[in-house]
């Protein structure tokens, strides 16, 4: 008997793991915005969800995908108010949640005239199939 309840307490811990990964919810954010505040309020968002257990994946498109340069101009680098965070500085820091994900469009480096290496390190090159997809399966999204 002891061992049939063990077996039944083991399967039932073991359900309920899978259940809590399988409950993380995806949450895609687009940002195309160039202005820094806004910027930041993209960042500042995704990064509440994260820290709420979203998987967060950021795709970068124009000029907000500038925040991926590793020579970003002052307008990613620069600290707004009211925390003096700036936008590049806070997705590196969501970079690093699990599950996290930033991306830049695929014509963006093309566009720009310069190749990967150009990019922050962790960041990658968005494959239009792959990201359509992501968005197709999250949970939420967000466009600024």
């Amino acid at each position: 008997m002891k061992k049939l309840l063990s077996a039944l307490a083991l399967s039932a811990m073991t359900a309920a793991g899978a259940a809590s990964a399988d409950d993380q919810k995806d949450l895609v954010t687009i940002l195309t915005a160039p202005e820094p505040q806004t910027q930041l309020m993209s960042m500042v968002l995704t990064m509440q969800a994260a820290q709420q257990g979203a998987a967060a994946h950021i795709l970068l498109c124009g000029p907000a995908a500038d925040l991926a340069l590793k020579d970003a101009p002052a307008s990613a680098t620069a600290g707004q108010p009211p925390k003096d965070m700036s936008p590049q500085g806070l997705m590196q820091m969501i970079m690093k949640q699990p599950g996290a994900k930033v991306e830049v469009c695929a014509i963006y480096l093309p566009g720009k005239g310069v190749g990967q290496d150009a990019l922050l390190d962790g960041v990658g090159v968005a494959k239009p199939g792959e990201m359509a997809k992501a968005v197709l399966d999250a949970d939420a999204s967000m466009s600024f």
